[in-house]
């Protein structure tokens, strides 16, 4: 499912709350560093042939109009504008200015929102990227696995650079202060609730100390046939581990 509009929503999050969604990719196509199996969007050779990203200015325009109106309607409060949408937002190049003009139009109209990114975090070595994602209230960082071959069949990294240690010193360099959201499922060759996968991700979880871990698993329809839907029940068994190691945890069944 493709969002096709700069700013959609608001739409009930199961982890956010009321959230105003803003795209900052194609509003027909798909861009993104890596390639989950897992993606709502699907996956990156689709065929879309849309590339065109939205200025800063049709973003700040579009935000703004969508906010007056909703303010008008008497909608319900916002909780988070959530930088989503279809692919990776932080590739778009005025994402540190984006994000700034998003803070003033949300603290005109509504203050008390938050502002989350969910980035799978790989353009962190880039210092607009890394500043820009330390401007917002929730920098939500995926980590699927802490385990490569793992990773690399579930996320399937673009870049043939990609660096799991990397990775993990990346999100470390947040010294706590980011939300690690971590997606566990099986099939299609992968499975990363074993006690191997779980043991690794623990280890990084140490390493990174984020403010909180975010345990999901899929709920809507996924571009690759044979992937299971993991209980919630599992999910509280591997957060109850999680807190053993002294983290918060949030569990979206």
């Amino acid at each position: 499912m493709l969002f096709n509009t700069v700013i959609f929503g608001p739409i009930k999050s199961r982890r956010l709350g009321v959230s105003l969604g803003i795209n900052l990719l194609p509003q027909n196509g798909k861009i993104c560093s890596f390639d989950c199996i897992y993606c709502e969007c699907g996956l990156n050779a689709d065929g879309r042939e849309d590339t065109q990203l939205p200025t800063r200015e049709q973003v700040r325009t579009a935000l703004e109009e969508k906010l007056m109106a909703y303010k008008q309607a008497d909608g319900e409060p916002i909780d988070t504008f959530t930088f989503a949408g279809n692919g990776e937002p932080t590739l778009h190049p005025a994402f540190k200015e984006i994000v700034l003009d998003t803070q003033k139009l949300r603290n005109r109209y509504y203050p008390d929102a938050k502002i989350s990114v969910l980035t799978n975090a790989w353009q962190l070595d880039k210092p607009a990227v890394l500043d820009g994602l330390r401007q917002v209230d929730n920098a939500i960082l995926k980590l699927d696995s802490a385990i490569p071959d793992t990773l690399l069949k579930m996320n399937r990294p673009v870049s043939s650079d990609f660096s799991m240690e990397t990775l993990i010193e990346q999100l470390a360099s947040f010294r706590g202060e980011c939300i690690v959201q971590t997606m566990f499922l099986r099939g299609a060759g992968v499975d990363n609730t074993t006690p191997t996968e779980i043991e690794a991700w623990l280890k990084a979880l140490k390493r990174i100390q984020p403010s909180l871990v975010q345990l999901y698993s899929i709920n809507r329809k996924v571009p690759i046939d044979g992937i299971e839907h993991v209980s919630e029940e599992e999910l509280k068994q591997i957060a109850a581990q999680v807190k053993k190691i002294g983290l918060n945890t949030l569990v979206t069944p």
